[in-house]
């Protein structure tokens, strides 16, 4: 479905009026401290902003991957179900009208629950359902939540209809319409929280997403939506939220804070730039910091221009965490001034689910769980991916025999048939298993965790090298002789699992003896040394193609072939018409660890 700019022009019309709505509808708050004697203490206000980032379309506590209740190594919790519980404590002690509630994206992808209500059920569909992650966050009472990146990746159509059953709006101050260049979502909100003195607060909230996804969804918003900076688009609406009498500004930034990008110079613009926003644009109090899953309670970064102190936090991922930005006032010369302001985060494991969600969606729940239980083959061999990460495993050799295979099929008939096909696949999850025996669909989409999709790029043997070597930069440098801990072998500089790929279809060995950038050896192509200038047919997924991780060359190479189906399905629907799985046919040890020539492992 083409961009509606009639549509938008509509809601964007209608963004002015709810911000007065915003306010109108609000009631007298509970003062937060006593108030004021005439003649003594000036007046002051306190009010809390909860925040939470990358939901990542989880609702109950639940792996719909394992079929079980969530449980990591820290034993944290998951979903909006226990968010809904910390929310209700927060509102009760601080008082309702005290107190608002947003998001810095990545709300619709992530798990079985929102796949299924974007492609199985989908909410597109005439009379089609209303999407879970809508329905809970309208009962718990949102105000505004960010674009995230994973938004656009069922594309713009599925977007808008989230966006339409959402009762509060989804911001993207940066994500503009290709051909006008005016916002295609509305860049900002304000909300007036009422005070006992009659002077309201005005809190404007602003929202920013990523602009790497003209990189990793460029399918979806080529031609169609574009994605400046976020220092830049700050800059831009900071300014005019003051000059509209915002006596509070917060950002909701869809953006890490490290100041570093993923897909290197492809895009001017910083990956991870909450940071950057804080430090450069003057007048803005907080940053709700989303995109990196990492934890941070409370930091704060001095704006270079005023000196102030600005507060950013992350509430980690999935619903774990919730922040809390605590935000006290004092009434000066005729106005609110934020007179201090600090962060802090809450564990979710802390609390039970809140029953009230979870009554509202288990119609919903119970659909997912029967869909992902299908049976759909079986498998010969149990294979798991816990070694993955530094040994050549049957579980990836499946991933890359599927995509090879798929390619292959698809280039016949065509001058490029001849060619060998090479494939790249990722450990997205170290702890997915296909059990021996009967596979379902779950088995196999827990180890695609993904919504990838399958592209073919033409490249050289010389490019392949420095693919792998650009890989192997994933291990830490460890001498010959040295204990070998594989638990601190991998992730070099922050190096995620996702951005480490193995490639079938060659022999190679990484020295991790040596530094980064000279570690791939013996590179070899049916038994010979890997010629610079063979030619050869990359299985790739949409992302890498795309230039997310920066890889080097492929994201330049000739696009041979593309489909939009996602990987996931690709695997599941391979398996369905096999029937069986047996890793004898697939299975094969091409890569492996050395020093100085002698094998890690």
């Amino acid at each position: 479905m083409p961009f509606d700019r009639r549509s938008f022009l509509g809601r964007s019309a209608a963004t002015g009026a709810g911000v007065a709505l915003a306010g109108a509808a609000a009631v007298p708050a509970s003062a937060a401290s006593a108030g004021p004697t005439a003649g003594q203490a000036p007046k002051r206000y306190a009010f809390t902003v909860m925040g939470t980032t990358d939901l990542h379309g989880n609702v109950f506590n639940w792996d719909y991957f394992t079929d079980k209740e969530f449980d990591d190594k820290a034993h944290n919790d998951v979903g909006l179900a226990k968010i809904s519980t910390l929310v209700d404590q927060v509102r009760r002690e601080k008082g309702r009208r005290n107190t608002l509630l947003i998001d810095a994206g990545d709300t619709i992808q992530g798990t079985q629950l929102s796949y299924y209500y974007a492609k199985v059920d989908p909410i597109t569909a005439e009379n089609g359902p209303v999407h879970p992650m809508a329905q809970a966050m309208n009962a718990i009472g949102y105000d505004a939540a960010a674009l995230g990146n994973h938004e656009f990746n069922y594309g713009i159509p599925v977007l808008r209809k989230f966006e339409q059953q959402c009762r509060f709006p989804l911001l993207g101050a940066n994500a503009l319409d290709a051909k006008t260049l005016k916002p295609a979502f509305p860049p900002y909100v304000i909300k007036r929280l009422r005070t006992p003195y009659g002077h309201d607060v005005r809190v404007a909230i602003l929202g920013l997403t990523n602009p790497g996804i003209a990189i990793w969804d460029k399918a979806n918003v080529q031609g169609k939506m574009t994605f400046p900076g976020l220092e830049e688009q700050a800059a831009k609406w900071v300014p005019k939220l003051r000059s509209m009498g915002a006596d509070v500004v917060i950002v909701s930034a869809h953006s890490g804070s490290s100041g570093t990008s993923s897909y290197g110079d492809q895009l001017p613009y910083i990956e991870n730039a909450a940071g950057l926003v804080a430090e450069q644009v003057p007048g803005i109090d907080a940053i709700l910091v989303g995109h990196a899953h990492t934890e941070i309670p409370e930091y704060f970064v001095a704006n270079k221009e005023t000196g102030k102190q600005v507060v950013l936090s992350e509430p980690l991922k999935w619903g774990q965490r919730l922040t809390l930005f605590d935000f006290g006032l004092v009434w000066e010369k005729g106005r609110w001034t934020v007179e201090s302001v600090g962060a802090q985060v809450l564990n979710s494991n802390t609390v039970d689910e809140d029953p009230e969600i979870t009554k509202i969606l288990r119609d919903e729940h119970e659909k997912v769980v029967a869909y992902v239980n299908q049976v759909i083959g079986t498998n010969a061999a149990e294979m798991t991916s816990v070694e993955a990460p530094y040994k050549d495993v049957p579980i990836i050799d499946l991933i890359n025999h599927i995509q090879a295979a798929t390619v292959k099929d698809a280039l016949a008939g065509t001058e490029y048939a001849s060619l060998p096909v090479l494939s790249q696949a990722a450990c997205f999850s170290r702890s997915a298993v296909i059990p021996a025996g009967e596979v379902t669909i779950r088995d196999v989409a827990g180890l695609y965790v993904f919504e990838n999709t399958l592209e073919a790029r033409l490249m050289t043997g010389a490019q392949i090298r420095a693919y792998l070597e650009f890989s192997a930069n994933y291990y830490v440098q460890t001498a010959a002789g040295a204990d070998v801990d594989p638990a601190k072998l991998t992730n070099a500089s922050g190096t995620p699992d996702y951005n480490y790929d193995v490639v079938s279809g060659l022999t190679y060995e990484i020295d991790i003896a040596k530094a980064a950038g000279s570690r791939v050896t013996n590179v070899q192509f049916e038994g010979a040394p890997l010629a610079d200038d063979a030619q050869f047919v990359l299985a790739v997924n949409n992302y890498r193609a795309n230039g997310g991780g920066n890889f080097p060359f492929v994201a330049a190479a000739k696009q041979l072939w593309a489909n939009s189906d996602e990987i996931r399905n690709t695997m599941i629907a391979w398996v369905k018409e096999k029937g069986s799985i047996d890793p004898a046919e697939f299975a094969s040890v091409d890569w492996k660890l050395t020093r100085d020539g002698v094998p890690v492992f």
